[in-house]
C-alpha cells in the first residue's frame, strides 16, 4: 500500500478501482466491521451502489443512508446482542429487506458463509435479481488498484464482495454459486475490512499499550516468540523491528484470510524472513509443549473459551517463559472527550456501549488477572490501560461514533454533533476505551 493510497478516503480508492475495472454501478456486499468500506460510497457516490447487502449489520445511524433503504438487504442471526443491529436498522429504515438465519448467533468472527452459505447465497441472489444492472465483460484475473487487491470470477452484472469481518473462509464457499450469475469481484488489502481496522488501530495509541506490555517481557536473543491470533500483523511487525532478526517469530491464527494478509504486509515491510505463519486454533495450538519462550495473545480471548486459550499458552511455553495477554474491557466506562451535558455523558460513557462483543466463555474484563493467578503464573503484572481513538483513525473511530449515535434521541444526537464539531476543530476530539493487560511467568 502506498502512502498516497493510505492517506486518501476509502471511497476515493474504490472509485479509482471501479474506473480501473470499467465499472459503473455495482452491487455491494459487506460485513459488520466494514462500515468504512461502503459508507463513503453510499453517502457521496450513491449512484455507484446498485444495491447494498449487509451481513450481520452493526448498529448504524441511518440518516445518511436513507436513500439506499429500498435497495438494501440485511442478513442477520435471530438471537444474541449482534442481532440488535438489524433490529435497529429495520426500525429506522423499514424499507430494508431482511433475511433471518434461524437458530444462529452471528458474531463478527463467525464463519457464517461456511456454516450457512447456501441459504445466504440464495437470499442474496433473489435480492440482486430484483435490482438489475447491466452485465460487464471482465476476464478472470487478480490484481491491485489504488491500494485495493481484487480477484474477478464469474460472468454477469458486477457484484463486489468486501472483506467479511473475521470469517476464516470469507466468501470462498459461495463464489461458485454467485459466479454462475454475477461477475464476482472479491476485494482485499490493508485499506478494507478488519485488516483496515486493525492497521488503523496499530496507528493509534493502541500500539502504545502494546509497547508497554512488550517492554515488560524483555525479549532475549534466540528466544522463540509466539503470537496467537496475530491478525493483520501489527504486533508481529513491531516485534520483528524490536528484535532485529535475533528471534524466531511464529503467528498462529485460525483465520486463513488474515494469515495471508499478515504475510503480505510483512513482506511489504521487509520483515517476512523473521516470521512463520501457521493456521491453528487458540484453543488447541498446533505446537509441542514447552516449545516457545514467549506467548502473546492480544484481543483474542474475547472470541472463544478464554480459560482454554490461556491453558494452551501455558502448555506451549517453557518453564521460565513469559505469557502476555491484552483483552478489550467491557467493564470499564469509555470516555468521549466532548463538551457535552452531564446527562448525555452518563448515557454515552457507560461500560459496554461501544466496541466488539464477547463470546459466552470469552474474557473482556478484569477477570483476566484472576485467570492468570488460577493458571499458576507468577510474577504477575496487571496493567489496565486506555486506548484513545481520534477522527484520524477513520475506520475504528467511525464504528465507535456510529454505535454511540445509534443510541441517542434526535435532540441528544444534535448535541453530540455540535460538540463533536467544536472538539474536532480544536483538535481535542477522541473516544477512549479500556483494555486489561497481564504479563506472567510460567514456573
Amino acid at each position: 500500500m502506498t502512502k498516497t493510497a493510505a492517506a486518501r478516503p476509502v471511497e476515493a480508492c474504490l472509485i479509482d478501482l471501479f474506473q480501473h475495472l470499467g465499472l459503473g454501478a455495482a452491487h455491494i456486499v459487506a460485513g459488520r466491521l466494514g462500515i468504512t468500506d461502503w459508507q463513503g460510497l453510499a453517502i457521496r457516490h450513491a449512484d455507484r451502489v446498485a444495491s447494498l447487502t449487509l451481513i450481520n449489520p452493526p448498529i448504524l445511524g441511518a440518516g445518511q443512508i436513507r436513500s439506499l433503504a429500498p435497495r438494501m438487504l440485511a442478513v442477520t442471526g435471530d438471537f444474541g446482542p449482534t442481532a440488535e443491529g438489524a433490529s435497529k436498522l429495520l426500525t429506522d429504515l423499514p424499507e430494508v429487506a431482511l433475511h433471518v438465519l434461524g437458530g444462529f448467533e452471528c458474531h463478527p468472527w463467525s464463519d457464517v458463509i461456511a456454516e450457512r452459505g447456501a441459504e445466504i447465497g440464495s437470499a442474496i441472489l433473489d435480492f440482486l435479481d430484483a435490482h438489475p444492472v447491466p452485465a460487464v465483460s471482465l476476464p478472470e484475473r487478480q490484481g491491485e488498484a489504488a491500494g485495493i487487491s481484487y480477484r474477478i470470477r464469474g460472468e454477469g452484472p458486477p457484484l463486489v464482495l468486501m472483506p467479511l469481518d473475521l470469517a476464516p473462509s470469507q466468501w470462498e464457499p459461495l463464489i461458485s454459486m454467485l459466479g454462475t450469475r454475477y461477475c464476482t469481484i472479491t476485494l482485499g488489502g490493508p485499506l478494507l475490512g478488519v485488516v483496515g481496522t486493525l492497521e488503523a488501530r496499530g496507528r493509534s495509541t493502541y500500539l502504545g499499550v502494546v509497547r508497554t506490555v512488550l517492554d515488560q517481557i524483555e525479549f532475549q536473543p534466540k528466544e522463540v516468540i509466539l503470537e496467537v491470533g496475530g491478525g493483520s500483523g501489527v504486533v508481529l511487525r513491531e516485534i520483528a523491528r524490536r528484535t532485529a532478526g535475533a528471534n524466531r517469530i511464529i503467528d498462529v491464527d485460525i483465520n486463513r484470510y488474515l494469515l495471508r494478509e499478515a504475510a503480505s504486509l510483512a513482506k511489504q515491510a521487509g520483515l517476512a524472513e523473521q516470521m512463520s505463519f501457521q493456521e491453528g486454533s487458540a484453543e488447541a495450538l498446533p505446537l509441542e509443549a514447552d516449545s516457545v519462550d514467549v506467548a502473546l495473545s492480544f484481543t483474542v480471548m474475547e472470541e472463544g473459551d478464554a480459560d482454554r486459550m490461556l491453558a494452551e499458552l501455558v502448555r506451549v511455553v517453557r518453564p521460565g517463559g513469559r505469557i502476555a495477554v491484552i483483552v478489550r474491557s467491557r467493564d470499564l466506562p469509555s470516555w468521549a472527550n466532548l463538551p457535552i451535558s452531564a446527562s448525555l455523558r452518563t448515557k454515552v460513557d457507560r461500560p459496554g456501549l461501544i466496541g466488539a462483543g464477547v463470546a459466552a466463555a470469552g474474557c473482556a474484563d478484569a477477570s483476566l488477572y484472576r485467570r492468570f493467578h488460577a493458571a499458576g503464573l507468577t510474577l504477575l503484572r496487571c496493567i489496565p490501560q486506555l486506548v484513545a481513538m481520534t477522527p484520524t483513525e477513520v475506520s475504528v473511530f467511525t464504528i465507535f461514533q456510529q454505535q454511540i449515535l445509534a443510541t441517542l434521541t434526535a435532540e441528544e444526537a444534535a448535541e453530540w454533533r455540535s460538540a463533536a464539531a467544536q472538539a474536532e476543530a480544536e483538535g481535542t476530539f477522541f473516544i477512549a476505551t479500556g483494555h486489561h493487560c497481564a504479563v506472567g511467568t510460567k514456573p
